[in-house]
């Protein structure tokens, strides 16, 4: 979903002459500026001589329900971000920029944060020059496949939300477009070294972004 809204944000924005994006499969969207590489995930060097220069966006992810088991979950959310980021390195990539999860942490209890933690901790070590995580609280937005419970928490989300003010206020469901559009501002900020920021810090960056237009 953040992917689907980044690009179009790439794609209206000033800041690239090309957009390149690798994707499993065609995705139904036209541009002078866009180039498409359909690849293999499970094999790099199907995409390693495609990547060029620039910014590097990372939006890759799926659930534990698409995914059926933990090892194929952590092949999408963990291997396959790593091996880009690799292969964007050796490219001479120097910004790196990837959503993560509000409470990722490699020591967690949770499979998923834990993946996620795992994810950016390996991040870490890579030589870019930027590095930017954004964690995300619940994302809002039109999703391609319904999610009852998360749509049933997105309900309760939205009733409680007032209240959570102060420190609570990063637990506050985002909107994706937020988030989208806080990646592309940041990259453009130019920030060296590695950076983390959290759901209500991205929808600061939002608003900020928004202000100046």
């Amino acid at each position: 979903m953040v992917g689907s809204l980044l690009l179009r944000v790439l794609l209206s924005g000033n800041a690239y002459d090309r957009v390149i994006i690798f994707v499993r499969n065609k995705v139904k969207a036209s541009h002078p500026k866009l180039i498409q590489h359909v690849v293999d995930f499970d094999n790099p060097e199907t995409y390693q001589d495609l990547i060029e220069e620039g910014d590097m966006y990372c939006c890759l992810g799926t659930t534990i329900k698409k995914a059926k088991t933990q090892e194929a979950f952590e092949k999408v959310d963990l291997t396959y971000p790593i091996e880009f980021a690799k292969a964007g390195v050796a490219k001479g990539i120097k910004q790196f920029l990837i959503v993560s999860s509000l409470g990722a942490d490699p020591q967690s209890g949770n499979f998923y944060l834990r993946t996620k933690g795992k994810c950016e901790e390996a991040l870490r070590v890579q030589a870019f020059k930027s590095i930017s995580i954004f964690r995300p609280s619940l994302l809002l937005g039109r999703r391609k496949e319904f999610r009852l419970g998360e749509k049933l928490l997105t309900i309760f989300m939205g009733i409680i939300s007032v209240f959570m003010v102060g420190p609570l206020r990063k637990y506050r469901a985002i909107r994706a477009k937020k988030v989208a559009y806080a990646m592309y501002a940041i990259a453009r900020r130019g920030t060296v070294g590695f950076h983390a920021y959290e759901s209500d810090e991205i929808a600061d960056i939002y608003s900020q972004e928004r202000l100046r237009k």
